[in-house]
């Protein structure tokens, strides 16, 4: 990683400036390595929110457009927009909910199923590829024991 800029944020109290540090190049790399995992299987024809849509449809099933909306954080008239584009792209169908008439639930057709699955196969190839290609072993293992402490932060 770069050098911190002088002006980067104090640690907040009892945090060290390693953990801060970590924290901050933490969230960087993720966030480049996030955009470049959804560059690698870009085409132009969705925007970043309605390949985002698309692949949480096909992570929950069928679901409503409000519950789409509160899994990616946007407000439901946004979700309703998005799923509209993915419609007219033949990549989603909505059923009306057989709990609820009023309601309908969002699934994904044959398309969008093949579209998503297609994606998540190139993207995990790409990944691999990298990993091969730009690594020896031994960095490998190091980065495979790394994801074994990090795995620490995401439990309670």
């Amino acid at each position: 990683m770069e050098q911190q800029p002088a002006e980067a944020l104090e640690p907040p109290d009892g945090v060290s400036e390693s953990a801060a540090r970590a924290a901050r190049d933490l969230r960087v790399v993720f966030s480049r390595l996030r955009r470049r995992i959804r560059e690698v299987a870009d085409d132009e024809e969705l925007t970043p929110s309605q390949e985002s849509a698309l692949t949480l449809v096909g992570k929950h099933g069928a679901a409503t457009a409000s519950a789409l909306a509160s899994a990616e954080g946007v407000r439901p008239q946004s979700m309703a927009t998005t799923l509209a584009a993915l419609d007219r792209h033949g990549l989603i169908r909505r059923n009306p909910d057989p709990d609820d008439g009023r309601r309908q639930l969002v699934t994904l057709t044959d398309t969008g199923r093949e579209r998503v699955e297609g994606n998540r196969q190139v993207r995990a190839e790409w990944l691999a590829r990298a990993f091969e290609d730009r690594f020896t072993e031994d960095e490998r293992r190091t980065v495979l024991a790394a994801f074994a402490l990090m795995d620490r932060l995401t439990q309670p």
